[in-house]
């Protein structure tokens, strides 16, 4: 039987195999950790992070959605800053509910177009 990490790793693999990011529309890339949650705007044909955004640098005492819908907010902000307004959403392996969800819906009301 797999371990939940590899089957999280092969969920990515097949999710990778249908979408990639360019200079223009770059992939927002997810990571969740138990404490934390992390992404990234990534050019894969330069392989090159453009920008990225974690709720590690975020104050004060929120749960963790709230957390994940203001990460999604600050790469949309970041995203704006260079003019990116479209965007291919990859969460990772990880199911779309929770802080994905969260982190996604902060990023479309940021201005981000998945």
């Amino acid at each position: 039987m797999l371990e939940k990490q590899e089957k999280r790793n092969k969920r990515h693999k097949k999710i990778r195999a249908r979408i990639s990011g360019t200079a223009e529309v770059p992939r927002v890339c997810v990571f969740r950790s138990s404490k934390h949650i992390y992404t990234q705007l990534i050019d894969d044909e330069n392989s090159k992070i453009i920008a990225s955004a974690s709720d590690l640098k975020l104050k004060g005492k929120k749960n963790k959605l709230l957390k994940a819908k203001e990460v999604g907010k600050m790469i949309a902000k970041k995203a704006e800053e260079l003019k990116i307004k479209k965007v291919v959403f990859d969460r990772g392996g990880y199911k779309y509910h929770g802080r994905v969800k969260a982190l996604a819906e902060g990023a479309r009301e940021g201005g981000l177009i998945f």
